[in-house]
């Protein structure tokens, strides 16, 4: 049986054999899994930390830098 791993973030693909080990051949690779409620979990895999950050930066709200330069005139800055 061929199992296929492909990087969410950047799409590299990666097939394993039924002989392969998977900690060999997926060596530096991430595995997320994300609990979504009561036995609901998605999970993802990145072949890099790079594509990890990148499909993070993407989901992450970025904060305005003039709000927080704001919180400095406050406190009298």
């Amino acid at each position: 049986m061929i199992k296929n791993y492909i990087c969410y973030s950047c799409g590299r693909e990666v097939e394993l054999d039924e002989g392969d080990k998977p900690c060999d051949i997926l060596c530096g690779w991430l595995m997320l899994s994300c609990l979504k409620g009561a036995e609901s979990i998605d999970r993802y895999s990145f072949c890099s930390l790079d594509c990890l950050k990148m499909w993070a930066d993407e989901r992450l709200t970025n904060i305005p830098d003039v709000f927080l330069e704001s919180l400095g005139e406050e406190s009298g800055e």
